[in-house]
């Protein structure tokens, strides 16, 4: 690269731009200095953690951009989300580079960051007549290990599209071309560290020798495109860190991961599978169903605490009422459908319009509100086969669902006691931390404007006279009204989103719900919908992979299992069992005949709580071995004393 452009010309040196920091402070840069200038000169804390510069307006521009006025800016580092992004697209380009001075006939194409997969970014890349596997991946690690020790600086340029095609063309770099071709813009811009550059919008980190600590953590095959018609490439996926000891911990963090899998720990547990037969529904198994039910009957019990009335609803309804509640045109792509006597019907996707009309069937009055419907409504959603995850995307799943039918004036107090209710089932499961969202008015939606400023603002109100901070997710709101979501930290640090509170004034009016008021007129009800867990099986699936399938006594499915040494002991067996049931405790046995050390191993993969293991000793003293879960020594004692003792744990 024999010539770099900058992005602006020079200014006269006698200006000074002022520069507005988040905190409202002002500091002045001398005219044609860059904003890595202004780090150096002002913030030298930051200038080894600075990524890029947010400028007024949004615009987010790389440091060695060189400001003509007076803006308000934001330095960008790993911390924000922008800066992630810079980082890892960044590490993508280290990639790209590497590979084509390992493999000079290597061709490009794209090289995203991404959200989801087995790596913060990729790069598609045409290896002609090289088959690369992951056995290359250390080899181009080191490669890309040394590119970061030269400490390469990173620079930009700006060519037209006609300019930019005629270099890639001349270099064999089809895909870029072909890429430039599709653009819009008269300009394209370079990124380039080095011998290398490529095509890119930027911004990049200003130097290689920020991008320390990476990992390639996969390789599989893609077509061109997304297309099966054209050329399959091969995808290196990888995630990268400012330093070693966060790559670590997050390589530990995913091995962790993969070990609690719950897709894996089901299994293992023999708790629910998936069939070729119904992808997407999951089959639950005698152990499963008791970890639902105990689930299901918790927040039942808690929900009648609160002065809530069960109801169920059908699964199937029809079209009218789908049209009539607005999910036909906003939620149809995600329905099944099917007919009967000719007609229309949808399986429901969620329980609210049937629950409109058990309010409906009835006169109400402002003395009888509050009214709390909840509702454990299995629902049916159309989920492409793609996205498909375990228990954490299904086609149909269980919804620990209420909706709340109040006046305006109590409203806010309505949120704000479901928001304690919310936090004491999470801190009953041990989750202690949480963040909180408020999602506001998706583009598709329907309703006023005045409907849902108060609801959104009645939200707001809630969270803050409840001392809680909250974030904003703007356009992330159901379609029918605004929505709090609540996000639990699980042991890993993973952020789970799980429960909501929306409020609704749409439903109420379309199904014409009425109160009768006490001044005597007729008053529309506000509808709040809330779930806590979400989904019975989402949140199963979040407690499996929290608690490494080692559940607390009060929900799990293998609370106590009894072992025989020998056949012999079999009898005895069914009558320790026996009185355990009896005082309502879950009691599998084991009574193979098998050696003691394998039925112990299985028992143990299992995730049992305790282990009853009876022998001869046991059966004459009318005793039990036992051993707790996660130690390896025994106890024994007499069958009472192990009762006193469960009891003290339940």
């Amino acid at each position: 690269m024999e010539i770099w452009v900058l992005y602006m010309s020079e200014i006269t040196a006698t200006q000074s731009i002022q520069l507005t920091l988040p905190d409202g402070s002002q500091k002045s840069l001398a005219a044609g200095k860059s904003f890595q200038d202004f780090i150096s000169e002002s913030l030298p804390f930051l200038k080894t953690k600075a990524l890029a510069v947010e400028m007024g307006g949004g615009k987010t521009v790389d440091l060695s951009y060189k400001p003509q006025e007076d803006t308000n800016i934001k330095i960008i580092t790993f911390q924000d989300p922008e800066g992630k992004e810079v980082f890892h697209h960044s590490t993508a380009h280290l990639l790209g580079q590497a590979v084509q001075r390992l493999w000079k006939d290597a061709k490009l194409t794209i090289g995203p960051v991404i959200e989801n997969g087995p790596g913060f970014f990729y790069y598609d890349i045409d290896f002609a007549d090289h088959t690369v596997t992951t056995d290359d991946l250390p080899k181009i690690e080191k490669e890309m290990e040394k590119i970061v020790k030269e400490g390469l600086d990173v620079k930009r340029w700006e060519l037209t599209r006609e300019e930019a095609i005629q270099k890639f063309d001349s270099e064999g770099e089809i895909y870029k071309s072909e890429l430039i071709a599709g653009f819009k813009d008269a300009t394209v811009s370079l990124y380039g560290q080095g011998e290398w550059y490529d095509l890119c919008r930027g911004p990049h980190v200003p130097n290689t020798g920020l991008l320390k600590a990476f990992k390639l953590t996969a390789i599989s095959g893609a077509y061109w495109k997304a297309n099966k018609d054209n050329k399959m490439l091969t995808r290196i996926y990888g995630v990268s860190f400012p330093s070693k000891k966060e790559l670590d911990d997050y390589l530990f963090q995913i091995e962790e991961a993969k070990k609690r899998d719950h897709r894996k720990l089901g299994k293992e547990m023999d708790l629910f599978s998936f069939q070729d037969e119904a992808p997407g529904f999951p089959f639950w198994h005698p152990r499963g169903t008791v970890l639902w039910n105990a689930l299901a009957d918790y927040i039942r019990s808690e929900c009648f605490k609160r002065g809530y009335s069960e109801i169920r609803t059908p699964a199937i309804l029809n079209s009218d009422l789908w049209k009539r509640s607005g999910h036909w045109d906003n939620f149809h792509d995600n329905m099944y459908f099917t007919q009967i006597d000719e007609e229309d019907f949808a399986v429901k996707p969620m329980n609210c319009p049937g629950c409109s009309l058990v309010y409906k069937h009835h006169l109400h009055s402002y003395k009888e509100l509050p009214i709390r419907y909840m509702e454990l409504g299995t629902v049916h959603r159309h989920e492409l086969s793609g996205v498909l995850h375990g228990l954490f995307r299904v086609r149909a799943f269980t919804q620990d669902d209420a909706h709340i039918f109040c006046s305006q004036e109590t409203l806010e107090s309505e949120v704000r006691d479901i928001i304690n209710f919310t936090f004491d089932v999470y801190k009953k499961f041990g989750f202690t931390e949480f963040l909180t969202f408020i999602a506001t008015r998706p583009e598709k939606s329907q309703g006023s404007d005045e409907d849902w400023s108060l609801a959104t603002n009645s939200l707001k109100s809630a969270l803050e006279n409840e001392g809680l901070e909250y974030g904003i997710k703007e356009g992330e709101g159901a379609f029918y009204g605004p929505k709090i979501e609540f996000n639990i930290k699980d042991s890993l640090g993973r952020l789970w989103q799980c429960g909501t509170i929306q409020v609704d004034f749409s439903m109420p009016a379309r199904f014409e719900l009425e109160y009768a008021g006490g001044d005597g007129k007729k008053h529309q009800p506000v509808m709040v919908h809330r779930a806590i867990y979400g989904s019975l099986e989402r949140f199963i699936g979040i407690l499996i992979e929290h608690f490494e399938g080692k559940f607390p006594f009060w929900i799990s499915p293998n609370q106590i299992r009894v072992l025989t040494v020998a056949e012999p002991h079999n009898e005895y067996a069914k009558e320790v069992g026996e009185y355990l049931t009896a005082k309502g405790l879950r009691v599998d046995y084991d009574l193979r005949n098998e050696k003691i050390g394998a039925k112990i191993r299985d028992s143990i993969l299992r995730k049992a709580n305790y282990l009853l293991v009876l022998g001869d000793k046991e059966v004459s003293s009318k005793s039990v071995s036992i051993r707790k879960r996660g130690e390896e020594k025994t106890e024994s004692m007499s069958l009472e004393d192990f009762w006193g003792l469960i009891s003290q744990e339940l």
